[in-house]
């Protein structure tokens, strides 16, 4: 998994993509990690959480974060971003 991630649901997305490759629940992974439940749904929902638990859930999957020059999100990224984002609000209530 090498993706560039900028936005905070982006990172919560990946983060759910790999707890479910390796099997296992959010309270599994709270566990792993010595966090309690609340910390995995925070980081999975892209909420604010703190540095210290999103990395010891990091570890606990088994990934490290890498920091790269890679500049900020352009307009068209946040633009397309918010796009989608209300696209699935428009979806079947």
């Amino acid at each position: 998994m090498t993706d560039i991630i900028r936005l905070p649901d982006e990172l919560g997305a990946q983060l759910r993509q790999q707890r479910e490759a390796l099997g296992l629940s959010k309270s599994q992974l709270a566990e792993k990690a010595g966090k309690v439940r609340e910390v995995i749904y925070r980081l999975e929902a892209g909420d604010d959480t703190t540095v210290s638990s999103l990395l010891a859930v990091l570890g606990a999957l088994g990934l490290a974060l890498r920091l790269e020059r890679a500049g900020l999100p352009s307009a068209g990224d946040i633009a397309r971003r918010f796009q989608q984002d209300d696209e699935d609000d428009d979806g079947p209530a």
